[in-house]
Order: C-alpha cells, then sequence, then structure tokens
C-alpha cells in the first residue's frame, strides 16, 4: 500500500473553504493524482480539505470518505497554548519557549511521555496524542494493517495493493504522522513541515515476513505547482 497524506489547499479560515490559489492548488494536484491513480479517497470533515479533495474525486471518479477524527478542531483544542500577549492561543509548534524546550534533551529523554514534563503537563496535550494515536490505529487497522504501538512495524492483517489518500490538515497531521512512523511528537513537528496540498507518500510494503516498517518516499511535495506555472509554497522556484 502506498498511503497519501495531503494538507488541504490555501485557505480562508472563517468562513472554512479555499481561497481562489487555494482552488487552483487543488485542481493541479488533482490533475497529478489523476496521472498516478488512487483507489480510495478520504477526507477531514473540513470544508477546506473536502474542496481539497474535490477535483480529484471528479477526475477519478471515486467518493470520498469523511473522517472526523482527522478534523483540525479537536487538534486544536489539544495542542495548543496561551499567546504570551494574551491575545488568544496558537499552536505549540508556534510557541517560543515550547520549541526550546521541544529540542532539548530532557524532553528527548521523555520519548513518546514528553506531555509529561511540568511545562505541558497542565494541558490537553496527554488527551490529544490518546485519541489521535487511538483513531489513526483503528484506521490503519480497517486498511489491513495494525501498528504495534512504538516499535515502527505494522502487522499485515490484510494486503492490499492499494493507493490510499487521506486530506486534512497541518496541525492534525503533524501529530497524525508523528503517530504513524512512531516518532515523538516533539521531534516530528520541530524537524518537519507541510505546505498547502504538500503531498506526503509513505511506502507500507510487506517486508516478506508479514510485516512492514512504512517508509517516507516524499514529504510535502508541491511539484504539482510547478507545471501550471505556479509558485512553489516554500518560495523556492
Amino acid at each position: 500500500m502506498l498511503f497519501y497524506y495531503i494538507r488541504h489547499g490555501e485557505p480562508i479560515y472563517d468562513p472554512d473553504m479555499l481561497t481562489e490559489r487555494g482552488k487552483a492548488e487543488a485542481l493541479a494536484l488533482g490533475k497529478k493524482l489523476y496521472r498516478t491513480g488512487l483507489d480510495r479517497i478520504y477526507t477531514s470533515t473540513s470544508v477546506r480539505a473536502m474542496q481539497t479533495a474535490e477535483p480529484a474525486c471528479r477526475l477519478l471518479g471515486l467518493e470520498a470518505e469523511r473522517l472526523d477524527f482527522a478534523n483540525e478542531h479537536y487538534t486544536w483544542l489539544d495542542f495548543t497554548l496561551p499567546k504570551g500577549d494574551g491575545t488568544g492561543d496558537h499552536w505549540v509548534f508556534h510557541d517560543e519557549q515550547a520549541m526550546e524546550l521541544f529540542t532539548s534533551p530532557e524532553i528527548r529523554e521523555l520519548g513518546d511521555g514528553w506531555y509529561e514534563h511540568p511545562f505541558f503537563a497542565n494541558h490537553n496535550f496527554k488527551r490529544g496524542v490518546e485519541r489521535v494515536y487511538r483513531e489513526a490505529d483503528l484506521f490503519f487497522e480497517s486498511l489491513g494493517y495494525v501498528h504495534e504501538r512504538y516499535t515502527g512495524k505494522y502487522v499485515i492483517k490484510d494486503r492490499r495493493d492499494e493507493r490510499v489518500a487521506l486530506f486534512a490538515h497541518q496541525g492534525f497531521g503533524l501529530i497524525f504522522l508523528s503517530c504513524v512512523l512512531d516518532i515523538p511528537y516533539p521531534m516530528f513537528c520541530t524537524h518537519f513541515d507541510m505546505c498547502h496540498t504538500g503531498v506526503t507518500v509513505i511506502d507500507f510494503s510487506d517486508n516478506g515476513r508479514g510485516k512492514c516498517i512504512p517508509k517516507v518516499l516524499t514529504l510535502s511535495s508541491d511539484s504539482h505547482l510547478y507545471s501550471k506555472g505556479m509558485e512553489s509554497n516554500y518560495g523556492l522556484i
């Protein structure tokens, strides 16, 4: 199985929808996915994720299945901290003090129990990690892959040579992929990013013994924008 994780296009968050550029990004992506092919498409229940998936669904003749657990609203409740100036909350990976701690030896030593650190313990991080890990494992089990938690391995109960895509979000995606790959969240969100319509492809190939170790083939690629003359989301070209 090849698993595609795709962030939505450039959004307007209120109301929840894509900008005109976001719609153009989604169309460019849909045309690329039509060429490569997909067998199943899943989306978050957010409008911006569903709108991003729409061109691919239309071109491939597929109907997307909606996954409410992937909606970023829930992740926002668990993975944010108050801003220092008192103007509201922001993602933990945008918090300067949290990011300093995330790269510290003490957090690295805590590994997957990073949320037990005193700085994080009085927030909802443990609840959020447990929720996403539980739902992500159930999702992959429904695809035939049973996660052996914290080993980096999956037992293949039902091998499917399929291409499966999930269209969702950055905030959700950072904790979701840290779960899928068994990389502690502090390490993942400090060293990896995902851009609008960025495509991450993970190979779940059988190792010959009925198990697999997921391997990232591409991370947040927006190469589909180049053929349409659109600038990379990272401004690299």
